[in-house]
């Protein structure tokens, strides 16, 4: 018996050598990026969900790919984010924050954020 697959819209938001993560109340740091929703295309759920989770409203995303992990497949977009933008918490996200690729390993990040960033 196959397992379910859900599909999930990715982003990884870039500034300089940081990347921005996420995290609900008492959870790990994750990509922003959440369920496609039905009729919607993994690009459409890519801009509402940063939109929904940080406020930004980048219109410039590139696809990069499509990647199964943990039973999740992430279509996983990438977007520059210019320092005048600043993102900001907003409904279920508790915190964002932008991160170095050093700083990774020294907080609780969600173990598929990890591989997605270290891969692309």
């Amino acid at each position: 018996m196959s397992k379910i697959i859900q599909e999930r819209a990715t982003i990884i938001c870039k500034q300089d050598d940081k990347f921005l993560l996420v995290r609900k109340p008492k959870s790990k740091w994750s990509l922003p990026g959440g369920k496609i929703e039905k009729n919607e295309t993994p690009d459409e759920a890519a801009i509402r969900e940063l939109d929904e989770e940080t406020g930004l409203k980048s219109k410039k995303f590139k696809y990069l790919a499509q990647v199964e992990i943990s039973q999740t497949c992430h279509y996983v977009f990438e977007t520059l984010v210019q320092a005048a933008e600043a993102p900001e918490p907003l409904n279920e996200i508790a915190a964002c924050r932008w991160f170095s690729a050093d700083e990774l390993s020294k907080h609780k990040v969600r173990k598929s954020a990890r591989k997605l960033i270290q891969q692309f």
